[in-house]
């Protein structure tokens, strides 16, 4: 999809859709592990299984925001009609990633264990959440190889073809999950597997697609190869994203411990309240997602005015959805949270949670749609500060200090609509007050 002529609304809501329902089956992926183990496991297992997600985005988040730069320098050269340009740049970044994901698999088999200690895991939890890292680390080729080969789909604005292959990759983690768990009796480390499983799939079908498309984006195997200067390119965008990744994982890991501190009804509780959040990103992230491409595009086309009207209109749709799944996740969190555990006590704390935070979500997408603005305009250094300023350093203070003096779990679910309006706040500023269309490097 060319996003340089047309309706601005088309074009973005166009390109959002087929993300949106891709990414609703990639949270119902996730959910469908929390939901079996829940149920079948026990509230303990579903502790384990919860505590898994802030340590998962530190180590994965970091080598998919390395992407990002691939994803921009493909889409801007896509929108200048720059075809060997974007050959060159599609071959860098898979052949990069085979590399990253192998590196990925290494560090988060052999670390994670010693990552959950230091984050305070609960010993009736520890092993569990061990297991389950341990083989879901196995498939960390599988699960970057994934995520670069939808990055290349979607710079280019195709956002369908990611849909198709996470249908087939979410069925058979549902079936297999199922199968593992409940029929098998493997336990914990059978939800694992049944998610490496389903990565690999996702990963092959979307790879052997980018070596059958009629485009400069096709894969040719005997080509790939690293091109020195391209991967630089990359780096100098993608790195502050996967940086920016890693730091509010950072954080988030801080608030898991903080939470943990609460015990596995906490735990369990607030990993439920997470999956259903998990949902209300699903239209930030496509949002994003569409600004991003929406920008790369654009200002590769040279129009800038373009650009500027479709920061407006795609921040004002991605906010007003925030705020619509909050209201309704405000209203009827208990019977959300019932999917997932019917104990009293962790329905209670994951109702606390949602009600808290829900009605801030018009907050949380403005700043990422802002964000992914200046990250398509190759700003990516600009999300990466403010993000750290105030997901990681603010949030963690604020943590810190305050559940010191009033020793309340409540105390940890405000910091989260504090940050949020902290981060937008400065994006608004810099939208106003810098020229953020002009790129930092040289992109061609």
């Amino acid at each position: 999809m060319k996003m340089t002529e047309g309706s601005i609304s088309k074009n973005l809501i166009g390109f959002a859709i087929p993300l949106f329902l891709g990414q609703v089956l990639q949270q119902l992926y996730n959910v469908v592990d929390s939901v079996v183990v829940g149920q079948v496991l026990g509230k303990e297992a579903l502790a384990a299984v919860s505590t898994t997600g802030s340590l998962i985005f530190l180590m994965v988040g970091f080598i998919n925001g390395l992407f990002m730069g691939s994803s921009v320098i493909i889409g801007k050269r896509f929108g200048a009609k720059d075809e060997n340009g974007v050959k060159i740049a599609v071959h860098t970044g898979i052949t990069f990633a085979f590399f990253a994901g192998i590196a990925l698999t290494v560090v988060g088999f052999f670390a994670t264990p010693y990552i959950l200690m230091l984050m305070g895991t609960p010993e009736d939890v520890l092993p569990n959440s061990t297991l389950y890292f341990k083989i879901f680390f196995l498939g960390g080729v599988g699960n970057v190889m994934y995520n670069a080969c939808c990055g290349i789909f979607q710079a280019v604005g195709d956002s369908k073809r990611p849909l198709f292959y996470l249908m087939i990759s979410t069925v058979v983690n549902t079936v297999l999950d199922i199968t593992f768990v409940k029929y098998l009796g493997t336990g914990i480390g059978g939800a694992a597997a049944a998610t490496v499983i389903a990565q690999l799939v996702s990963a092959l079908l979307a790879f052997y697609k980018l070596t059958k498309v009629d485009g400069p984006n096709r894969i040719i195997i005997s080509e790939l190869k690293i091109d020195g200067p391209t991967l630089s390119k990359e780096l100098s965008i993608g790195l502050p994203t996967g940086i920016q990744n890693s730091v509010i994982a950072i954080g988030n890991v801080v608030v898991q411990s903080n939470i943990n501190a609460f015990g596995s009804e906490a735990m369990a509780g607030c990993g439920s309240y997470f999956k259903i959040e998990g949902f209300v990103f699903i239209p930030i992230t496509c949002m994003t997602m569409a600004i991003t491409t929406f920008t790369s595009q654009n200002l590769g086309a040279g129009q800038y005015d373009r650009v500027k009207k479709g920061s407006i209109v795609g921040t004002l749709i991605s906010a007003s959805c925030a705020e619509i799944i909050g209201a309704i996740t405000f209203v009827f969190a208990p019977i959300f949270l019932l999917a997932f555990q019917n104990d009293p006590n962790v329905l209670a704390i994951g109702t606390l949670q949602a009600r808290t935070e829900s009605l801030f979500y018009f907050l949380l997408a403005s700043s990422h749609a802002l964000a992914g603005l200046y990250r398509g305009a190759g700003k990516t250094v600009v999300p990466m500060f403010v993000m750290l300023s105030s997901w990681c350093l603010l949030r963690i203070t604020y943590i810190t200090i305050t559940v010191h003096f009033i020793p309340v779990i409540n105390v940890i679910f405000w910091a989260y609509p504090l940050t949020w309006s902290v981060s937008t706040i400065i994006f608004i500023i810099y939208y106003f007050k810098a020229n953020w269309m002009r790129p930092s490097i040289n992109l061609e």
